[in-house]
């Protein structure tokens, strides 16, 4: 069944039910002035002020109550419903629905007793320890930046912000929820046949979603509707990472003709109107395409000025934290967690920017703040990693990988990572029993 007009209108408008009682994202007219007005008024208990409620911030949001209800906690969050990243590639392709994936931001917050104000984050002044929003300006003791990513789309367009909004519109990455994931569910319903071609972030890049994992599962779609499409992935590295195995040999035993894998294609350059791209691998024409660009952390913590430098001085596109707090350097009262971090080690450099690290640092920063509160010296703890990758849907299957961390005796985080190649059901029933596990911790 194609996916009609009226159903994405429909299931965008189903994204948003039981929103009405947030705040709205945009300041009413004659609430325009209350942008200089704080938030909520001050109270003698310590406030913890959360930007950003995807996997990370809404866990901190909930562990910091639990470990010490007398924390007022605060959740800054644009969006009115929750909409989860990982699984979304399953519900690209109907295998789980909108409900399975959203969860309603208010009724999490009256569970767990703490504030979620709806708004958009516009300035955030460290040195005043005050937080700038739409709709007016909050004070903190202490800040967690959940910012998540954004694409940078000035590496392939520089100032052209028109094409940038003309590519992310028509041929959206769905990396960030949930707009994007609409729009591109609409179009993989409706594709007719054709040229798809997938152009992969170079890494660090967030994931899930996973680009493999969707390229796999679209190309199911078109195995299973009979649709002459061709999909090319287009891949600045020498090879699929991670799960290297696991891809090769899925690429080439159930998707050979649908799937060609580019190897070390880097984007020379992108025409989105003439539907042209030119990679160091060749230059490439599509009917349709998916465009991926570049990631790297989202626009509050850019406006909370903790953006890394690199070698020449200039900004990197990452947070520069303690890689063992995760607060940020000279600044003990102020933390990131989640896909902005920057590098935390010189072995691996970055943590993936997965979910399951989200949720895990979310649970961790709580841990500190509500040490730190009672007066203690928090120990430092590390987070883990579990990825799970749907290849198959008749019959079900997936691959995995684990990712575990410790420190060597030189202090240096190291990582162990695990690729399970070899596709099977069983690990299609240990995602969704892991998702399940996440939920439970998030919002239960």
């Amino acid at each position: 069944m194609s996916f009609k007009r009226r159903q994405f209108l429909g299931a965008a408008a189903a994204l948003s039910a039981g929103s009405v009682l947030a705040q709205p994202t945009q300041p009413l007219p004659f609430l325009i002035n209350l942008q200089s007005s704080p938030l909520l008024p001050k109270t003698k208990a310590k406030r913890v002020v959360i930007c950003g409620g995807g996997w990370g911030g809404i866990s901190a949001a909930k562990h910091l109550r639990r470990n010490d209800p007398e924390l007022e906690v605060v959740l800054l969050e644009r969006n009115p419903v929750f909409f989860s990243c990982p699984m979304s590639n399953k519900w690209l392709v109907d295998v789980v629905d909108t409900q399975f994936l959203s969860f309603s931001y208010l009724e999490v917050a009256q569970k767990h007793g703490y504030h979620y104000i709806q708004t958009e984050v516009s300035a955030i002044e460290r040195d005043q320890k005050r937080v700038i929003t739409a709709q007016g300006w909050l004070d903190y003791d202490y800040l967690i930046i959940a910012a998540g990513i954004r694409y940078n789309y000035e590496t392939w367009f520089g100032n052209d912000r028109k094409t940038a909004e003309y590519t992310r519109a028509l041929f959206p990455a769905a990396y960030i929820p949930s707009a994007e994931h609409f729009r591109l569910k609409e179009s993989i319903q409706n594709f007719k046949g054709g040229d798809l071609v997938m152009t992969l972030p170079p890494p660090p890049h967030r994931c899930p979603p996973s680009p493999y994992e969707r390229a796999c599962l679209i190309a199911g779609l078109f195995k299973q509707r009979g649709i002459k499409g061709k999909i090319t992935i287009l891949d600045p590295k020498p090879s699929p990472a991670p799960i290297t195995g696991g891809y090769q040999e899925v690429f080439e035993n159930l998707y050979k003709d649908q799937i060609t894998y580019v190897p070390k294609a880097q984007i020379s350059e992108v025409d989105p109107y003439n539907k042209r791209i030119k990679t160091s691998a060749g230059d490439f024409r599509f009917d349709h395409s998916i465009l991926m660009a570049p990631h790297q952390a989202g626009d509050m913590a850019w406006k909370a000025g903790v953006i890394g430098r690199n070698a020449d001085g200039k900004p990197g596109d990452w947070a520069e934290v303690d890689p063992f707090f995760l607060n940020v350097k000279n600044d003990p009262d102020v933390y990131v967690i989640g896909d902005a971090v920057g590098v935390v080690s010189p072995l691996f450099r970055f943590y993936p920017k997965a979910g399951h690290v989200a949720n895990a640092h979310g649970r961790i920063v709580a841990k500190y703040i509500s040490e730190k509160v009672k007066g203690r010296e928090p120990k430092y703890a590390l987070p883990d990693n579990l990825c799970f990758m749907l290849v198959n849907t008749q019959p079900r299957e997936a691959i995995a990988v684990r990712f575990l961390y410790w420190v060597n005796d030189k202090g240096q985080i190291v990582q162990d990572q695990d690729d399970d190649n070899l596709r099977r059901s069983e690990l299609v029933t240990e995602d969704f029993q892991w998702f399940a596990r996440m939920n439970e911790d998030m919002f239960a």
